[in-house]
């Protein structure tokens, strides 16, 4: 049986529980941290039955995850209302989900936008992302540039990477908001600075092109070099091009063909064009060790620099 996730269990211990219930209540919660889910559920199921919110709650995930007991998402999707019902953010956010999915309930989208309004109305950080993503799309809502770019500045200023980021874009295309670029590289810059690859990408892009910030290749470089290094095509293309052209780095066609080759092995066209257009003006062994350096490297670690490069200059 699956655990109890992370989020679930950090929301219960997040919560305030009456001196009253706090004993049975810390007693269930440290049988559920140690695993032993039947302690667990004699402790929750009669505080939830008194019309405790936070063991209502704890219960709704036990049955949705089948800790302790059979998986049942009907019986999770009670609990999860009769806590909801209460005002518990986590648990109308987890309502949400099963209207949105149909699981233990009738799929039913009105319902899920309206269990996730009221968790992002109280704050609920990935509610108020769910909604801005609802919004954006056009899942379930009309589709709304301008309630998608608010609820995804509400959940950026609470720190949400994801939602900084999605800022960012609104920003940087006018989706919503006024177009601003340095309002988006702002949001970039929050959302890079917390490692979201998609962030140093767009980073390094507007420093690449000098829209909203001076134009910066050696700044171009180091945001695409940390993206890059996390797996993304786009940016492995992008500083394979800084290293042929010597914009803000140090010119390297080896280097620039091994991240070539790194982003056409994960199907990137334009950076499997521009590798075969390279391969006319590298010597054979420029090429093996291009292919060498391709190999060897491991998503998630440092890509190789000049120090590494023997065949140039």
């Amino acid at each position: 049986m699956r655990l109890f996730t992370a989020a679930a269990l950090s929301a219960l211990l997040a919560l305030p529980v009456l001196p009253a219930l706090a004993q049975s209540f810390e007693e269930g919660l440290t049988a559920v941290q140690r695993g032993d889910f039947a302690t667990a559920l004699k402790h929750f199921e009669p505080l939830a039955e008194q019309g405790n919110a936070i063991a209502q709650f704890g219960l709704g995930v036990m049955y949705a995850n089948g800790d302790g007991v059979v998986q049942d998402y009907s019986e999770a999707a009670k609990w999860y209302r009769l806590a909801a019902e209460q005002g518990d953010a986590d648990a109308q956010l987890k309502l949400s989900i099963m209207y949105e999915d149909g699981r233990g309930v009738a799929q039913d989208e009105a319902e899920a936008l309206k269990w996730n309004r009221r968790a992002a109305e109280q704050g609920h950080v990935i509610a108020q992302i769910g909604l801005g993503y609802m919004y954006e799309s056009g899942d379930g809502v009309v589709q709304d540039y301008s309630e998608a770019a608010k609820w995804y500045r509400f959940a950026a200023e609470q720190g949400h990477v994801i939602a900084q980021f999605r800022v960012g874009v609104m920003n940087e295309f006018g989706k919503g908001v006024t177009q601003d670029y340095s309002e988006a590289i702002k949001w970039y810059r929050l959302a890079a600075e917390q490692g979201n690859e998609n962030a140093q990408l767009r980073l390094g892009l507007l420093y690449d092109s000098g829209n909203g910030v001076a134009q910066n290749y050696s700044q171009a470089a180091k945001w695409h070099r940390l993206a890059a290094e996390q797996g993304n095509e786009n940016a492995q293309l992008m500083l394979g091009m800084l290293y042929e052209s010597g914009d803000g780095i140090a010119r390297n066609p080896v280097l620039a063909y091994t991240l070539l080759n790194l982003a056409a092995a994960q199907g990137n066209e334009n950076a499997r064009k521009y590798r075969d257009i390279m391969l006319k003006s590298l010597t054979s062994e420029q090429i093996n060790e291009g292919q060498r350096l391709a190999s060897e490297w491991k998503i998630g670690t440092p890509l190789p620099t000049t120090r590494d490069v023997t065949t140039w200059p």
